[in-house]
């Protein structure tokens, strides 16, 4: 009886590789989670976190709210922080300890959450 060739041995091998491979991609894709439009600032309720939901320190930056977004350069934060601007896409992993400032249309601090 003859003996496989390398070739066709390898076919299959590589074959599941790839497939192995594209599962793999798919699972890191998945991973990242869903992600959507941000609504516009102004149909986002409070501009502040309620005091009990402010595991972030977002309470001591009130004073930015409707500040231009550039009054961040002068801040200094030692924590997580993410910008939002309108209609655009972000993760929906929560963070409690991250800062999340919502900038409106003018470019300014409409609001301030955590996560």
């Amino acid at each position: 009886m003859a003996e496989p060739s390398r070739a066709s041995l390898s076919a299959p091998v590589a074959a599941r590789g790839a497939a192995r491979g594209a599962v793999l991609a798919l699972a890191v894709l998945a991973a990242c989670g869903r992600v959507g439009p941000v609504p516009p600032a102004a149909s986002l309720g409070p501009s502040l976190p309620a005091a009990a939901e402010d595991s972030c320190g977002a309470g001591p930056r009130a004073r930015l709210v409707g500040q231009p977004a550039t009054a961040l350069e002068r801040e200094l934060i030692l924590a997580p922080v993410r910008l939002i601007r309108p209609g655009q896409a972000v993760t929906e992993e929560f963070r409690p300890t991250r800062i999340n400032f919502h900038i409106d249309g003018a470019e300014r601090i409409a609001r301030i959450t955590c996560g």
